[in-house]
């Protein structure tokens, strides 16, 4: 239970696509209770019910038991498995996105770009503006690697040669914790990153900080 919250718990959502995952894993949760239970309560007829099912063959109880009773519970979860996944995806979403950003992946550190302004970047932090929707490009310059805020949004791969896009909110300001998913070499485990979730005032002044900050250095 207690790795049901903290930082990378999908189970504890920051925001609404975090939201619907958790959503989603209780209700497939729930559904397989079901399943279980009801298949318990048959073995407990025929532990405790002599000549409970005689009527019925073996072919019978496959057919019935393998087949038609776990089929509705099935059908409710693929259903609403797909509904969630295409909201995801933005598909049955309409609300605008407010900011855009790059996040570049490698071994084994993680890159991030703003466009709005092409001079400012970050490193191993990621800042986002809190309260709306954020849309993050997501690429790597060598293998494959996985880009995962567990309690902002579901994870997605980082692809060499290819841009993969995922949209993130996050309902409040805060520090929200992200990782590499996916075993990408030896130091798969320390590629960490944070996201830091500002008020929107106070993120462009970020951005504009960060901007100041790189062109001095150039200098």
């Amino acid at each position: 239970m207690g790795a049901c919250t903290g930082d990378l718990s999908a189970l504890d959502p920051a925001g609404p696509y975090a939201g619907s995952i958790a959503d989603l894993w209780w209700i497939m949760l729930i559904g397989g209770i079901l399943i279980f239970a009801i298949v318990i309560l048959l073995f407990m007829l025929v532990l405790f019910r002599p000549g409970f099912g005689r009527a019925l063959t073996a072919e019978r109880w496959m057919t019935l038991g393998g087949l038609i009773l776990p089929l509705p519970v099935l059908l409710v979860l693929i259903i609403y498995g797909l509904a969630k996944g295409e909201y995801l995806l933005g598909a049955w979403q309409h609300e605008p996105v407010i900011a855009r950003v790059e996040a570049h992946a490698s071994m084994w550190n993680w890159e991030f770009r703003y466009p709005e302004n092409a001079l400012s970047g970050s490193s191993a932090v990621l800042h986002i503006p809190a309260g709306g929707v954020v849309e993050v490009s997501v690429t790597s310059a060598d293998v494959i690697h996985s880009f995962w805020i567990p309690r902002l949004a579901g994870k997605i791969d980082a692809i060499p040669g290819h841009t993969t896009r995922l949209r993130i909110k996050a309902d409040v300001p805060g520090r929200y914790g992200g990782i590499c998913a996916e075993y990408c070499g030896t130091g798969h485990a320390a590629m960490r990153f944070v996201v830091e979730a500002h008020a929107p005032d106070v993120y462009r002044e970020r951005i504009e900080d960060m901007t100041n900050a790189t062109a001095e250095a150039a200098q």
